[in-house]
């Protein structure tokens, strides 16, 4: 079968067609690039991740910045790089991240919705353009006669345009589907990834170790007996066993008062 014979019998819709089969083509082996490279390594990522913050909240984020490539690695590396350490910042973080992460991997949507309304409604015109051009050319006196058969053969290569259109839409319709799956799937791979890496840092949240600058040293608290500040009174116990209070320190006489 010649494709270009069949294409050019087809009508001027097959034009627009190619141009939207051409743009839902190129979204489609984008998102599948995308989807494959993704899928391959997001649970390593979240396995490694989850397990350093049982031990460490530094290593953690320093894994998750490393994968921040990915959007898991965003993902987990959003809460772990805030300065104010409480829970509902720590939520907040992941709840908004995760907002962007879907919104990002929903791109090409849109084109292949219209790909997919579209491709049927150009095809089905383009049968219709090839009706009219057909029965114009047939004329009262020819009915019944060979003449007609031309007709016909150009009926038949009218509807080339219609089966063109809904391949196309029908071809779009299916990855249309399984990109929407996927994206379902990450939802549950987000949210089952935020609780736990959320429920870690509710049971065991960083103290002496900021999130941000895990080599930042700890600042300790300066002695009492160093500060030059003593108690009023001093409790202790006299030589016979019993407890007794040092009295305070007496202040010096201002001869002023006397």
């Amino acid at each position: 079968m010649d494709i270009v014979a069949e294409f050019r019998r087809g009508g001027p819709a097959m034009y627009p067609l190619l141009a939207l089969s051409i743009l839902a083509l190129s979204v489609i082996f984008e998102r599948l690039w995308f989807w494959l490279r993704m899928l391959n390594r997001e649970g390593l990522i979240v396995e490694r991740v989850l397990e350093a913050a049982r031990e460490n909240w530094g290593l953690a984020r320093d894994i998750a910045q490393r994968a921040t490539d990915q959007p898991i690695g965003r993902f987990l590396y959003a809460p772990l790089s805030l300065s104010k350490n409480d829970p509902e910042s720590f939520r907040l973080a992941l709840e908004a991240t995760a907002e962007d992460e879907l919104t990002g991997m929903r791109r090409g949507e849109k084109l292949l919705e219209a790909v997919i309304a579209l491709a049927p409604l150009l095809g089905l015109f383009g049968t219709v353009w090839g009706l009219i051009q057909s029965l114009r050319a047939i004329k009262i006196g020819d009915l019944g006669t060979e003449a007609t058969a031309g007709v016909t053969t150009g009926i038949g290569e009218s509807l080339i345009s219609t089966a063109t259109g809904m391949v196309v839409a029908i071809t779009s319709l299916v990855f249309y589907r399984l990109f929407q799956a996927f994206i379902f799937n990450q939802v549950q791979v987000f949210r089952k990834a935020g609780n736990e890496l959320e429920l870690l840092y509710r049971q065991s949240p960083p103290t002496d170790i900021n999130v941000v600058d895990s080599e930042a040293p700890t600042v300790l608290a300066p002695e009492t007996k160093n500060s030059g500040v003593s108690s009023p009174r001093r409790r202790g116990k006299n030589k016979f066993g019993e407890p007794y209070e040092a009295p305070a320190e007496s202040k010096p006489i201002d001869s002023e008062n006397i």
